[in-house]
Protein backbone atom coordinates (compact mmCIF):
# COMPACT_ATOMS: atom_id res chain seq x y z
CA UNK A 1 0.00 0.00 0.00
CA UNK A 2 2.83 2.20 1.03
CA UNK A 3 4.69 1.50 -2.19
CA UNK A 4 1.25 2.30 -4.20
CA UNK A 5 0.89 5.47 -2.56
CA UNK A 6 4.41 6.09 -3.40
CA UNK A 7 4.25 5.78 -6.30
CA UNK A 8 1.44 7.83 -7.49
CA UNK A 9 2.87 10.63 -5.27
CA UNK A 10 6.19 10.25 -7.41
CA UNK A 11 3.57 10.35 -10.64
CA UNK A 12 1.77 13.49 -9.37
CA UNK A 13 5.43 15.20 -8.83
CA UNK A 14 6.51 13.95 -12.55
CA UNK A 15 3.34 15.36 -13.88
CA UNK A 16 3.52 18.82 -12.18
CA UNK A 17 6.96 19.28 -13.03
CA UNK A 18 6.17 18.57 -17.02
CA UNK A 19 2.94 21.22 -16.72
CA UNK A 20 5.62 23.94 -15.32
CA UNK A 21 7.88 23.32 -17.59
CA UNK A 22 5.26 23.91 -20.67
CA UNK A 23 4.09 26.74 -19.07
CA UNK A 24 7.68 27.94 -18.57
CA UNK A 25 8.42 27.05 -22.51
CA UNK A 26 5.14 28.72 -23.26
CA UNK A 27 5.98 31.58 -21.49
CA UNK A 28 9.23 32.08 -23.19
CA UNK A 29 7.53 31.89 -26.53
CA UNK A 30 4.94 34.47 -25.85
CA UNK A 31 7.90 36.51 -24.42
CA UNK A 32 9.93 36.12 -27.29
CA UNK A 33 7.05 36.45 -29.98
CA UNK A 34 6.37 39.77 -28.44
CA UNK A 35 9.16 40.94 -28.23
CA UNK A 36 10.33 39.94 -31.53
CA UNK A 37 7.48 41.92 -33.23
CA UNK A 38 7.99 44.86 -30.69
CA UNK A 39 11.65 45.29 -32.35
CA UNK A 40 10.33 44.83 -36.53
CA UNK A 41 8.20 48.11 -35.67
CA UNK A 42 10.93 49.99 -33.56
CA UNK A 43 13.31 48.88 -36.02
CA UNK A 44 10.89 50.08 -38.71
CA UNK A 45 9.86 53.21 -37.27
CA UNK A 46 13.47 54.35 -36.97
CA UNK A 47 14.38 53.39 -40.51
CA UNK A 48 11.74 55.52 -41.42
CA UNK A 49 12.64 58.63 -38.90
CA UNK A 50 16.70 58.31 -40.42
CA UNK A 51 15.92 58.18 -43.48
CA UNK A 52 13.87 61.46 -43.48
CA UNK A 53 16.75 62.82 -41.27
CA UNK A 54 19.35 61.70 -43.63
CA UNK A 55 17.41 63.21 -46.92
CA UNK A 56 15.87 66.49 -45.69
CA UNK A 57 18.61 67.32 -43.22
CA UNK A 58 20.97 69.24 -45.80
CA UNK A 59 18.10 71.32 -46.98
CA UNK A 60 16.53 72.36 -43.87
CA UNK A 61 17.76 76.28 -42.92
CA UNK A 62 16.62 79.36 -41.71
CA UNK A 63 15.75 80.31 -44.99
CA UNK A 64 13.78 77.21 -45.39
CA UNK A 65 11.50 77.95 -42.77
CA UNK A 66 11.16 81.90 -43.36
CA UNK A 67 10.52 82.59 -46.71
CA UNK A 68 7.65 81.32 -48.97
CA UNK A 69 7.75 78.97 -51.79
CA UNK A 70 8.78 80.14 -55.43
CA UNK A 71 9.39 79.48 -58.84
CA UNK A 72 6.18 76.51 -58.74
CA UNK A 73 7.56 75.33 -55.41
CA UNK A 74 10.70 74.10 -56.33
CA UNK A 75 12.63 76.56 -54.31
CA UNK A 76 11.95 78.88 -51.06
CA UNK A 77 10.66 77.86 -48.15
CA UNK A 78 7.81 76.58 -46.37
CA UNK A 79 6.53 79.47 -43.78
CA UNK A 80 2.76 79.74 -45.32
CA UNK A 81 2.41 75.97 -44.63
CA UNK A 82 4.01 76.22 -41.33
CA UNK A 83 1.71 78.78 -40.14
CA UNK A 84 -1.48 77.18 -41.30
CA UNK A 85 -0.46 73.90 -40.17
CA UNK A 86 -0.38 76.29 -36.47
CA UNK A 87 -3.16 78.20 -36.98
CA UNK A 88 -5.58 74.80 -38.19
CA UNK A 89 -4.81 72.90 -35.07
CA UNK A 90 -4.79 75.74 -32.65
CA UNK A 91 -8.63 76.09 -34.09
CA UNK A 92 -9.14 72.77 -34.11
CA UNK A 93 -8.12 72.50 -30.50
CA UNK A 94 -10.32 75.00 -29.21
CA UNK A 95 -13.44 73.59 -30.88
CA UNK A 96 -12.13 69.84 -30.35
CA UNK A 97 -11.01 70.00 -26.61
CA UNK A 98 -13.65 72.07 -24.51
CA UNK A 99 -16.90 69.99 -26.28
CA UNK A 100 -15.00 66.50 -26.17
CA UNK A 101 -13.95 67.03 -22.37
CA UNK A 102 -17.33 67.97 -21.44
CA UNK A 103 -18.93 65.11 -23.46
CA UNK A 104 -16.58 63.25 -21.27
CA UNK A 105 -17.47 64.10 -17.69
CA UNK A 106 -20.83 63.90 -18.75
CA UNK A 107 -20.89 59.73 -19.71
CA UNK A 108 -18.39 59.08 -16.98
CA UNK A 109 -20.20 61.10 -13.79
CA UNK A 110 -23.26 61.86 -14.83
CA UNK A 111 -25.18 59.79 -17.31
CA UNK A 112 -26.68 56.60 -15.77
CA UNK A 113 -25.39 53.20 -17.45
CA UNK A 114 -28.87 52.51 -18.85
CA UNK A 115 -29.36 55.92 -20.13
CA UNK A 116 -30.36 55.84 -23.90
CA UNK A 117 -29.37 59.12 -24.65
CA UNK A 118 -25.56 58.16 -22.90
CA UNK A 119 -25.94 54.67 -24.98
CA UNK A 120 -26.45 57.07 -28.27
CA UNK A 121 -23.41 59.24 -27.73
CA UNK A 122 -21.37 56.31 -26.91
CA UNK A 123 -22.77 54.75 -30.53
CA UNK A 124 -21.92 58.27 -31.70
CA UNK A 125 -18.26 58.12 -30.85
CA UNK A 126 -17.47 55.02 -31.77
CA UNK A 127 -18.92 55.57 -35.00
CA UNK A 128 -17.20 58.29 -35.87
CA UNK A 129 -13.98 57.00 -34.59
CA UNK A 130 -14.36 54.25 -37.11
CA UNK A 131 -15.17 56.55 -40.03
CA UNK A 132 -12.15 57.02 -42.99
CA UNK A 133 -10.57 60.83 -42.55
CA UNK A 134 -11.34 61.13 -46.39
CA UNK A 135 -15.02 60.93 -45.63
CA UNK A 136 -14.67 63.75 -43.23
CA UNK A 137 -13.54 65.71 -45.94
CA UNK A 138 -16.50 65.13 -47.99
CA UNK A 139 -18.66 65.98 -44.77
CA UNK A 140 -16.87 68.96 -44.33
CA UNK A 141 -17.50 69.88 -48.41
CA UNK A 142 -21.38 69.16 -47.82
CA UNK A 143 -22.17 70.64 -44.27
CA UNK A 144 -19.57 73.40 -43.27
CA UNK A 145 -18.84 74.43 -46.92
CA UNK A 146 -21.64 73.58 -49.14
CA UNK A 147 -24.87 74.02 -46.38
CA UNK A 148 -23.48 76.57 -43.46
CA UNK A 149 -21.07 78.44 -45.48
CA UNK A 150 -23.26 79.49 -48.24
CA UNK A 151 -26.38 79.95 -46.01
CA UNK A 152 -24.50 82.59 -44.54
CA UNK A 153 -23.80 84.27 -47.86
CA UNK A 154 -27.05 84.22 -48.93
CA UNK A 155 -28.14 86.04 -45.91
CA UNK A 156 -24.58 88.22 -45.10
CA UNK A 157 -23.49 88.66 -48.06
CA UNK A 158 -25.88 88.35 -51.51
CA UNK A 159 -24.27 87.48 -54.36
CA UNK A 160 -20.99 86.82 -52.98
CA UNK A 161 -19.22 84.27 -52.25
CA UNK A 162 -17.23 84.68 -48.66
CA UNK A 163 -17.90 82.07 -46.29
CA UNK A 164 -19.60 79.56 -48.85
CA UNK A 165 -15.77 78.41 -50.11
CA UNK A 166 -13.23 76.56 -48.70
CA UNK A 167 -11.55 78.16 -45.64
CA UNK A 168 -9.49 77.15 -42.62
CA UNK A 169 -12.34 77.94 -40.31
CA UNK A 170 -14.19 75.21 -41.97
CA UNK A 171 -11.08 73.00 -42.20
CA UNK A 172 -10.37 72.98 -38.45
CA UNK A 173 -14.15 72.52 -37.75
CA UNK A 174 -14.08 68.97 -39.96
CA UNK A 175 -10.64 68.42 -38.10
CA UNK A 176 -12.21 68.92 -34.89
CA UNK A 177 -14.70 66.28 -35.63
CA UNK A 178 -11.88 63.42 -36.54
CA UNK A 179 -10.44 64.28 -33.56
CA UNK A 180 -13.24 64.81 -31.30
CA UNK A 181 -14.41 60.95 -30.20
CA UNK A 182 -10.21 60.54 -29.12
CA UNK A 183 -10.59 63.25 -26.76
CA UNK A 184 -13.43 62.00 -25.67
CA UNK A 185 -12.35 58.28 -25.28
CA UNK A 186 -9.19 59.55 -24.04
CA UNK A 187 -10.37 61.90 -21.67
CA UNK A 188 -13.15 59.52 -20.23
CA UNK A 189 -11.23 56.71 -19.87
CA UNK A 190 -8.42 58.95 -17.33
CA UNK A 191 -11.84 59.80 -15.36
CA UNK A 192 -12.45 56.41 -14.88
CA UNK A 193 -9.27 55.81 -13.38
CA UNK A 194 -9.92 58.01 -10.25
CA UNK A 195 -11.50 55.35 -7.72
CA UNK A 196 -15.27 55.61 -7.16
CA UNK A 197 -14.04 55.91 -3.15
CA UNK A 198 -12.38 59.26 -3.44
CA UNK A 199 -15.70 60.36 -4.90
CA UNK A 200 -17.78 58.67 -2.14
CA UNK A 201 -16.06 60.36 0.18
CA UNK A 202 -16.05 64.21 -1.23
CA UNK A 203 -19.81 63.95 -1.62
CA UNK A 204 -20.02 61.82 2.48
CA UNK A 205 -18.19 65.07 3.78
CA UNK A 206 -20.57 67.44 2.24
CA UNK A 207 -19.84 68.56 -1.49
CA UNK A 208 -21.39 68.90 -4.44
CA UNK A 209 -21.26 66.69 -7.75
CA UNK A 210 -19.72 69.83 -9.31
CA UNK A 211 -17.32 70.15 -6.19
CA UNK A 212 -16.24 66.81 -6.67
CA UNK A 213 -15.31 66.74 -9.96
CA UNK A 214 -13.79 69.73 -10.38
CA UNK A 215 -11.53 69.34 -6.82
CA UNK A 216 -11.21 65.78 -6.23
CA UNK A 217 -12.22 63.67 -10.23
CA UNK A 218 -10.36 66.78 -12.19
CA UNK A 219 -7.36 66.86 -10.53
CA UNK A 220 -6.47 62.90 -10.14
CA UNK A 221 -6.71 62.54 -14.23
CA UNK A 222 -5.41 65.76 -15.19
CA UNK A 223 -2.39 63.77 -16.52
CA UNK A 224 -4.09 61.38 -18.37
CA UNK A 225 -6.60 64.00 -20.20
CA UNK A 226 -3.46 66.02 -20.82
CA UNK A 227 -1.83 63.33 -22.50
CA UNK A 228 -4.96 61.60 -24.41
CA UNK A 229 -5.88 65.83 -25.42
CA UNK A 230 -2.30 66.31 -26.68
CA UNK A 231 -2.15 62.89 -28.69
CA UNK A 232 -5.38 63.64 -30.51
CA UNK A 233 -4.27 67.40 -30.86
CA UNK A 234 -0.74 65.87 -33.15
CA UNK A 235 -2.48 63.36 -34.88
CA UNK A 236 -5.21 66.08 -36.33
CA UNK A 237 -1.73 68.00 -37.12
CA UNK A 238 -0.74 65.45 -39.42
CA UNK A 239 -3.67 64.37 -41.24
CA UNK A 240 -4.61 65.73 -44.57
CA UNK A 241 -7.31 64.05 -46.10
CA UNK A 242 -10.31 66.27 -44.77
CA UNK A 243 -8.76 69.24 -45.63
CA UNK A 244 -8.03 68.79 -49.07
CA UNK A 245 -11.70 69.29 -49.70
CA UNK A 246 -12.18 72.10 -46.91
CA UNK A 247 -9.42 74.60 -46.78
CA UNK A 248 -6.14 73.41 -47.96
CA UNK A 249 -4.78 75.62 -51.06
CA UNK A 250 -2.33 74.23 -53.55
CA UNK A 251 -0.08 77.02 -53.54
CA UNK A 252 -0.86 80.27 -51.44
CA UNK A 253 2.40 82.45 -50.85
CA UNK A 254 1.02 84.25 -47.90
CA UNK A 255 -0.47 83.54 -44.62
CA UNK A 256 -4.04 83.33 -43.86
CA UNK A 257 -5.16 86.74 -42.21
CA UNK A 258 -8.95 85.82 -41.83
CA UNK A 259 -10.89 83.24 -41.32
CA UNK A 260 -12.41 83.11 -44.71
CA UNK A 261 -9.22 82.76 -46.51
CA UNK A 262 -7.60 79.04 -47.70
CA UNK A 263 -4.14 77.70 -46.38
CA UNK A 264 -1.15 76.15 -46.84
CA UNK A 265 -0.68 72.84 -45.03
CA UNK A 266 2.76 70.93 -44.32
CA UNK A 267 0.75 67.53 -44.90
CA UNK A 268 -0.54 68.38 -48.51
CA UNK A 269 2.29 70.22 -49.31
CA UNK A 270 4.49 67.40 -49.44
CA UNK A 271 1.47 65.07 -51.20
CA UNK A 272 1.62 68.49 -53.65
CA UNK A 273 5.29 67.93 -54.28
CA UNK A 274 5.17 64.29 -54.38
CA UNK A 275 2.37 64.14 -56.59
CA UNK A 276 1.67 67.32 -58.98
CA UNK A 277 4.90 69.24 -59.32
CA UNK A 278 6.30 69.97 -62.23
CA UNK A 279 9.89 68.19 -61.56
CA UNK A 280 9.18 65.75 -58.82
CA UNK A 281 12.53 64.87 -59.02
CA UNK A 282 13.68 67.89 -58.21
CA UNK A 283 11.64 68.44 -55.61
CA UNK A 284 12.58 65.33 -53.18
CA UNK A 285 15.51 67.50 -51.09
CA UNK A 286 11.90 69.40 -50.14
CA UNK A 287 10.02 66.63 -49.90
CA UNK A 288 12.37 65.21 -47.30
CA UNK A 289 12.60 68.64 -45.72
CA UNK A 290 9.28 69.27 -45.06
CA UNK A 291 8.44 66.07 -43.67
CA UNK A 292 11.21 66.41 -41.04
CA UNK A 293 9.58 69.66 -40.21
CA UNK A 294 5.90 67.91 -39.87
CA UNK A 295 7.22 65.19 -37.88
CA UNK A 296 9.38 67.95 -35.69
CA UNK A 297 6.02 70.02 -34.50
CA UNK A 298 4.17 65.83 -33.96
CA UNK A 299 7.37 65.00 -32.19
CA UNK A 300 7.38 68.16 -29.70
CA UNK A 301 3.74 67.82 -28.95
CA UNK A 302 4.17 64.24 -28.06
CA UNK A 303 7.13 65.43 -25.98
CA UNK A 304 5.16 68.18 -24.32
CA UNK A 305 2.49 65.32 -23.28
CA UNK A 306 5.31 63.35 -21.82
CA UNK A 307 6.69 66.27 -20.19
CA UNK A 308 3.58 67.36 -18.37
CA UNK A 309 2.14 63.85 -17.55
CA UNK A 310 5.48 63.64 -15.19
CA UNK A 311 5.24 66.64 -14.21
CA UNK A 312 2.14 66.54 -12.66
CA UNK A 313 2.35 62.99 -11.54
CA UNK A 314 5.79 64.57 -9.55
CA UNK A 315 3.51 67.23 -8.00
CA UNK A 316 1.16 64.97 -7.54
CA UNK A 317 3.54 62.24 -5.15
CA UNK A 318 5.16 65.06 -3.21
CA UNK A 319 2.06 67.68 -2.63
Amino acid sequence: MSVSVSLNASRGGSLLGQDSLRKRVAGSLAGGVTGAAALVIVAIVVTIVVSIVIGGWSTLSWEFLTQAPREGMMEGGIFPAIVGTVLMTLLMSVMAVPLGTITAIYLSEFASPTSIFARAIRFAVNTLASIPSIVFGLFGLGFFVQFIGKGIDSVANPGTLVWGQPNILWASMTMGLLTMPVVIVSVEEAIRTVPRDWRDASLALGATRMQTIRKIVIPSSLSGILTGMILAISRGAGEVAPILFTGAAFFLPEVPHALSQQFMHLGYHIYVLATQSANVDKTIPLQYATTLVLLGLTFSLNIIAVVLRSRIRSNAQHG
